[in-house]
């Protein structure tokens, strides 16, 4: 007869033998709530206002706010361990942004796993766009398409703006399975970044995602502002009439016509009837070389707003080693944080002189096609500059 009873104890020692031991926890990591920089670092920086800003790259009333609007998305609960606070999960997220670190880096300081790490930033990313895209690039109505242009005749004396837009290039790892697809003229691959922005810089309408092989006015022609533009469905003021900036003239050339209000751009976006471009070629005639430089003035608010945001986050600096759709939604959360924090700390003005990280515009278009309406757009602007509407300085710069 079988012995039961020794059977079972035999099989239970030879469970018990060769059963592995499992590790829940690297050892590593094991002291998280000890010696984490969360832990050791937080603290400390909220008793320094200036530490604590350029850690994170906002201010401790900005972040609280911030943290106060995503807080309840990111709380997670769990019987079995000690989860990772929403506090410590935006911290990361804006360490990360912050200084371009790899999550590596962000593994061995806050003593987090690297696979933890990711997902938090994941996670973080695509919460604060759902929270703040409505606050922080709303949809745009007429009243404040015609705040937008009060603030460029006011600031570059460029009037009926309504934005200033470009393209810049940010670095990936090559997506699998694409080719050559993201692969750009600058040979390497990357993602292109599509913006507009105001006169205060900030940013009114992105478009990211766009494989690099693409050219801003390919971009452009395909993206919902351009099909909004052309249907007219933007909620764009109707033509109104440019002001007089220089009473002394006599016999305003533009006879007090009414033009519509316009986007600038560079040489690589067609001339359209709501889109001013420079004209082409070298050996301008004087007019025309006065309208480039009045135009240029206006363009560089978008430079600008690129170089603070490159500046501020230092993520734009490097090639993201990450998946081609967390890329994305890393630029798309920077770019609504560029607007949350330039709204409430301001920006430093050194931050818009270069523009780091984004290494050069997308290619140029080379022919000038247009129709004759927007020509005579564009001319009427360009007579417009040298009378009624020049500024005193801007011969000067024209000669040297």
């Amino acid at each position: 007869m079988i012995n039961v009873r020794r059977i079972s104890i035999a099989y239970i020692l030879y469970k018990r033998r060769n059963k592995k031991t499992r590790v829940h926890v690297d050892p590593f990591l094991e002291n998280r709530l000890l010696a984490g920089a969360f832990v050791t670092h937080f603290g400390k920086l909220q008793n320094n206002e200036r530490k604590f800003k350029n850690y994170f790259r906002m201010s401790i009333r900005s972040f609280d706010e911030l943290l106060c609007k995503i807080e309840n998305k990111l709380q997670k609960r769990s019987l079995r361990r000690i989860t990772i606070q929403p506090i410590e999960r935006l911290a990361i997220t804006l360490r990360y942004l912050a200084t371009g670190n790899t999550f590596t880096d962000l593994h061995y300081s806050y003593m987090i796993g690297i696979a933890t790490i990711s997902e938090i930033v994941r996670q973080v990313c695509y919460i604060i766009w759902i929270e703040l895209k409505s606050e922080c690039i709303p949809q745009l109505n007429g009243i404040k398409w015609k705040e937008i242009a009060e603030g460029f005749l006011t600031y570059t004396n460029f009037p009926n703006c309504l934005g200033a837009i470009d393209g810049k290039h940010i670095r990936v790892i090559r997506p699998p399975h694409s080719g050559s697809l993201y692969f750009n003229y600058k040979k390497y691959y990357s993602v292109v970044l599509l913006a507009m922005c105001d006169a205060d810089y900030n940013f009114t309408y992105i478009n990211v995602g766009t494989s690099g092989s693409n050219a801003d006015s390919t971009i452009f022609r395909r993206s919902q502002l351009y099909t909004k533009l052309e249907s007219n469905t933007l909620g764009i003021p109707d033509p109104q009439e440019l002001p007089i900036i220089c009473p002394e003239v006599a016999y305003p050339s533009s006879v007090r016509a009414k033009l519509p209000f316009v986007i600038v751009g560079d040489e690589a976006f067609g001339l359209s009837s709501h889109m001013m471009r420079p004209y082409a070629r070298d050996n301008l005639p004087y007019k025309k070389k006065i309208f480039n430089y009045r135009l240029s003035r206006a363009r560089r608010y978008i430079e600008c707003t690129f170089g603070i945001m490159s500046n501020k986050f230092r993520i734009f600096h490097r090639s993201m080693t990450v998946k081609l759709d967390l890329a994305q939604s890393i630029v798309k959360t920077a770019c609504l944080l560029h607007n949350f924090i330039r709204k409430r700390d301001g920006y430093m003005v050194s931050h818009t002189f270069v523009t780091n990280g984004f290494t050069g515009p997308l290619p140029r278009q080379q022919t000038e096609s247009s129709n004759t309406s927007a020509s005579n757009i564009r001319d009427i602007f360009a007579d417009y500059f040298i009378n009624e509407g020049k500024v005193s300085w801007q011969h000067r710069y024209i000669i040297n």
